[in-house]
């Protein structure tokens, strides 16, 4: 199989045991990349990321290589990950620790970022997107845009 690239956004809901249920576009890439293995942490953006366990390990050994000056970044996104499996019912449980830590209410989005996936409580989301929309666009960007 080739590189699976994650990609748009679904509406997910938190269900009363702290499970979210994995899209279906991605359940069979996810099958075929790491046999439903995942890893789940922190970002910087306050949301969780999911990784595919593969991705998960290759940036972990980037993150192990980096230097002592990025301690606290590497405790964030280390100290906090967790290996979860997608269940038999397509689910993945989020830890109440990392759900309260990202302010994940009931109602949540699941965004495709290439290799991994975040994800986001729906509201902080939207109004992550609000001002990220209020910015000037980047340079980098600008010249990218068709």
């Amino acid at each position: 199989m080739s590189e699976f690239v994650f990609q748009g956004e679904s509406a997910l809901s938190l269900d009363g045991k702290g499970r979210v249920t994995v899209p279906a576009r991605f359940r069979d890439a996810l099958a075929a990349l790491c046999a439903g293995q995942m890893t789940l942490t922190k970002s910087p953006s306050r949301c969780l990321l999911l990784f595919p366990r593969p991705a998960w390990v290759e940036f972990r050994a980037k993150l192990l290589a980096l230097p002592m000056e990025a301690d606290n970044f590497r405790r964030l996104y280390l100290g906090s990950a967790i290996d979860v499996d997608i269940d038999s019912g397509s689910r993945v449980l989020l830890s109440p620790e990392l759900r309260t830590w990202a302010r994940l209410d009931k109602e949540l989005m699941l965004v495709g970022m290439g290799g991994r996936m975040e994800i986001w409580d729906r509201e902080r989301y939207l109004a992550n997107e609000e001002a990220t929309l209020a910015q000037p666009m980047p340079d980098a960007l600008r010249n990218l845009v068709i």
